[in-house]
This record gives C-alpha cells, structure tokens and sequence, in this order.
C-alpha cells in the first residue's frame, strides 16, 4: 500500500524524536567531547580513520566482517538514510508500522514508499508473501522496487524479528533483485540478551545488506548526532563513493568535538559497555511494567523486547475514546499528550492507518522529572518500586483505566 497522509494532519516539523534514555551523560563521553571543542575543522566526508576504525570493530564483534574502507559516517541517521536512498535510487518498501523519521526521507526525493505489512508477532520486518505481492503489484504498476528498509529490533513496536521470519523476508528480498538497508539502531538495547536472539540480515544475506546504526540509540545523546553505516565488504564500491559525494553535498559531516566521544563509545570500553547494559535492563523493567498496565486496561500490546519504548493498540477502548471526542490517532495523540503531560505520538506517524487508534508510549517519562531521579532509578535493581516511578506508572495505569471504565456499559450501573 502506497503510504499517503490527509493535508495537515501532522506536519514533518511536529514529528516525535526517538526514543530518549532520559539519563546523565557518561563523564567520559562528556569529557571527550569538552577537550575536543577547540577543533574546528569537521571530519572529512564518511568520518575519519579513528571513527571509522571503531565502526569497524564496533560490526567484527558482532560477526560481520568489516574494515574501515567498508563504513561510512554521517552527522546523524536521517542525512546518512538520505544519502543511501539516492545512491541505490528507485521504490523504497518499508514495513508497516515504521519509525517515524524514514518515510520523510523517501518524500524528500520525490518517491513513493509503499508500506507492507507485518506478521501478527513482530513489527519491523514485512510479512515474506504481502513483501512478494507488492513488488509485483508495483511492477505491474510501472514501478522500480530497488530497495527494503527493516529494522529487526523495532521502533515503534520495540519487538525483535524472529530469526525464522527475517530470514525468509530477506531471501525473498533479495530474490526480486532488491537491495536490503537494516537500521540497527536499537540491537543493543534487548531487555533480555541472553534469552532473546537478534540476528542481522547481513548474516544472512551479506552481499546485499547495509547496515545503518545511529549511536543515540544506545551509546551518545541525541543531540550529538553520528550514525555509522557499514557496506557489503568488496561488493559496494560503487554505492559507497556515491554516498561519501551525497553526504558531502548535504554538508552531513560529523562534528570534530562528536568523532572522538562516537569513536570512545564505539570501541565500548567497560564503562560504556556497562551503562548499556544497565540502561537497557531499567527501560526493560519500566516497559514491562506499562506493558501490564495496557493489558490491564483491556488494550493490546506485543511484549516489549527492545527499545525504550511500548506500542499499544488502544481499539479496544474506543467507546471511551469516542466520549472524550477521540476519533483517530491525530485525535488519540492529541488527548494521551494532554492527560499523561509528556508527548505520546500516535501511530499515524509510523505509517499506520489513521483511523487506527495506536500509539508509542516512550519509558523515559516514567524515571522521573529530575536527573538525581533518573539517576536513582538507573540504580535502583527494581525501579519500579522507587516511589517517583511507581506514582507516574499508576497514573499512567489510572488514566488507561478510567478510558476502559468510560467505555463500559455496565459502568455506573447499581449493583454491577
């Protein structure tokens, strides 16, 4: 389905950012980025040697064969999307729903992005049969489909693709000729590492997979932006000139004092590799907690398994959302942003349909309104139970209680 939106209803300038950690800078990170202010001159186009050569053992350490001549580096993931969809040019298919920042890219180029659907157990990855029909609907249509974007940890669903599933979506990908761009953004964040398996398609299918990674999913604050990209090692040459000229023209250079903390927190030295583990471990335990709450409420919720974040499909509730004027996912945006104080983006602007009554909960809210809190609860091995988390998840849980009360029939009546 070719992705379109009604004229107003959510204008790019007012899209969501991703997922924030809603914790304190590592000292380490903060102080590299301090002693490097005085550079001026920005990285060269695709990063330097240092960056590069971390974004290389960053990928060796996770199985992929990389080298430095094999990566790329950009001022943030949407220039370095940009880039990658000019170089490969043609249609773009993406999963539905999607994260928020993909599809204004593709529209930035003037194509379409046709959005397919996702199996009943996982967001990210397209369904391997609704992928294969509607390649050949747009072929039939007069379509070029060249490229795929996936991402088997999720945003917004914060789901990761079973192993099974990717596989099949990849090979059958790649056997229409298509060319596969995996965002991994969110790969080090599973709340369940030893239990939960994440494979990436470039295992799978290594000779037509890049691999895109912005490090403020799991690494550096957002407002240092670098993200990485890796090609197929020898087999992308071509693609990967193009987008050094890209990202060149787009000015998407990473910035001198960013290289230095990006290239520290690539290399994930102890600290880092400590905070993530711990960050990704509090998120799990507050998503996990509003995941309950959802059911709770009679609502419906994949469990969270990556992210920092929850998806939920609020249909269930719609007579009481129907009462407070709630008529769509613009509306339902809307009125969880006014109740809850804190921005709730509904599920339009991840490409779902707009009568559909979804939206992405982020976790960071519930750590708490001051950094000592956050701190507190970083630290804390059960953050639930600190005092300021478990009033903001009961509030959380009380106003998805009162839309199912509204809701229902029986409520008010005696004796029921």
């Amino acid at each position: 389905m070719r992705l379109t939106l009604p004229e107003g209803r959510g204008p790019v300038r007012y899209a969501p950012l991703a997922p924030s950690p809603g914790l304190p800078v590592l000292p380490r990170l903060a102080a590299l980025l301090a002693g490097a202010a005085d550079h001026t001159a920005p990285e060269p186009p695709g990063g330097g040697p240092v960056l590069r050569e971390a974004a290389a053992g960053y990928w060796w350490r996770r199985g992929l064969r990389t080298h430095p001549e094999d990566t790329v580096a950009a001022s943030g993931a949407p220039p370095l999307l940009l880039a990658l969809l000019t170089a490969h040019g043609g249609d773009v298919l993406l999963p539905r729903p999607c994260p928020a920042w993909w599809t204004p890219q593709i529209r930035l180029l003037g194509r379409p992005a046709y959005a397919v659907p996702t199996p009943a157990e996982c967001g990210g990855v397209p369904d391997p049969y609704a992928l294969l029909e509607t390649v050949r609907r747009i072929r039939a249509e007069g379509g070029s489909p060249r490229l795929l974007l996936l991402s088997v940890a999720d945003d917004p669903t914060a789901t990761v693709a079973p192993p099974e599933l990717l596989r099949e979506a990849c090979e059958a990908t790649v056997a229409e000729g298509l060319h596969i761009v995996s965002d991994e953004t969110w790969r080090d964040t599973l709340h369940r590492p030893r239990e939960t398996v994440l494979l990436s398609p470039a295992d799978m299918c290594p000779e037509d997979v890049t691999v895109l990674t912005d490090l403020a999913g799991a690494f550096t604050p957002a407002g240092w932006p670098c993200a990485v990209a890796r090609f197929p090692p020898g087999a992308a040459g071509a693609h990967r000139a193009r987008t050094l000229d890209i990202l060149t023209a787009l000015g998407a250079l990473v910035a001198a004092p960013v290289a230095p903390a990006a290239a520290y927190a690539l290399g994930e030295p102890p600290d880092v590799a400590e905070r993530t583990r711990l960050a990704a471990a509090l998120h799990a335990r507050i998503a996990t907690a509003a995941h309950r709450a959802v059911l709770a409420a009679g609502a419906l919720a994949l469990p969270p398994r990556a992210g920092r974040h929850l998806y939920a499909d609020l249909g269930p509730l719609r007579a009481g959302l129907t009462a407070r004027g709630v008529q769509d996912s613009l509306d339902l945006e809307n009125h969880l942003t006014e109740v809850l104080r804190t921005p709730v983006p509904g599920g339009h602007r991840f490409g779902d349909e707009l009568g559909a009554l979804r939206a992405r909960f982020d976790t960071a809210p519930f750590l708490g309104e001051t950094e000592p809190e956050r701190a507190e609860a970083l630290a804390d091995p059960r953050p639930e139970e600190l005092p300021h988390v478990a009033a903001a998840l009961s509030r959380f849980a009380a106003v998805l209680a009162e839309l199912a009360e509204a809701g229902d029939p029986r409520a008010g009546r005696d004796g029921s």
